[in-house]
């Protein structure tokens, strides 16, 4: 094991920057990007939420959106109850599933 390890020391030291750059670019486009991509698209989607729209926060409560605020909302739930919570609570994934089950 060892004489594998010396023996790659040996070798070109441009190719093993070639090599650390690689694996960074192999981070960025696998794992970074997407990260940002999705961040952004919750972002959005949470801007565009309005009064009257059926939403599932991330908790699960499911119920429709009474109020809203700057960053938070008032969540109507069954028989008139409401809960106040912040707009991050909203689960961007399952807003669109209730959404489609409630039209």
């Amino acid at each position: 094991m060892l004489n594998i390890i010396l023996q790659a020391q040996q070798g070109n030291p441009y190719m093993q920057f070639v090599f650390f750059g690689a694996i960074i670019l192999v981070f960025y486009f696998f794992m970074i990007r997407p990260q940002q991509k999705k961040a952004k698209e919750a972002k959005k989607f949470q801007d565009e939420i309005a009064k009257g729209d059926y939403v599932v926060t991330i908790g699960g409560a499911h119920g429709r959106i009474a109020e809203i605020e700057d960053d938070t909302f008032v969540l109507e739930v069954e028989k008139g109850g409401r809960i106040r919570f912040s707009k991050t609570a909203i689960n961007m994934e399952a807003s669109k599933v209730a959404q489609g089950k409630n039209k």
